[in-house]
């Protein structure tokens, strides 16, 4: 869980936190903020804060050490679970796991909304109703498109726009309402 989901679920203010522990304002929000990685702050600042929201260290350092794969491998790797377990097998796994809110809360924003953008298109595909639990992120969009390295090597060697609104017209409703372009995600290999 991190800081922010911390502070949250305490109903603690950063402000407070930063009074309480000793710890500068600045630090907490930035580290709030991902500016600074926790993992990152000296053992002291990471044990006063872990003392004053009585945690252990090590609970609050976890989701800061987590290995970030790179967005295509990670990509990659929703695909092929999903070709390895079928539509509904991995629709309730991914909504049991409850993925999309741990990526959030880390905020990894790309792979909190690639998986639920899968949700949503496995869900269209199989006639099965949207979960509701994630409506306030369906309200969420990556200010940057994001496109596979497939089209970003075209675009580099052709240099031409059209590359991209391609892709972007050719890619499924449900990743693009979040600016991800994904046109395939059944033929992997």
């Amino acid at each position: 869980m991190t800081l922010n989901q911390i502070l949250t679920d305490n109903h603690i203010s950063k402000y407070r936190l930063s009074k309480n522990s000793g710890i500068p304002y600045m630090t907490i929000n930035d580290i709030c903020s991902g500016k600074t990685n926790l993992a990152e702050c000296s053992a002291k600042t990471i044990y006063r804060i872990a003392k004053e929201l009585r945690v252990s260290m090590e609970e609050l350092l976890e989701p800061y050490l987590q290995p970030r794969a790179a967005f295509d491998l990670f990509k990659s790797n929703v695909c092929h679970k999903l070709k390895e377990m079928g539509d509904i097998p991995f629709l309730i796994d991914t909504l049991e796991s409850d993925d999309i809110s741990t990526y959030y809360q880390r905020q990894w924003y790309p792979e909190c909304l690639y998986l639920l953008a899968m949700v949503d298109y496995i869900s269209r595909a199989n006639d099965i109703p949207l979960c509701e639990d994630y409506n306030e992120l369906r309200r969420m969009k990556l200010p940057k498109v994001l496109y596979p390295n497939s089209v970003i090597a075209a675009f580099a060697v052709s240099r031409d726009e059209a590359v991209k609104q391609q892709a972007e017209r050719e890619s499924i409703p449900e990743f693009m309402r979040f600016n991800i372009v994904e046109s395939e995600v059944r033929n992997v290999v």
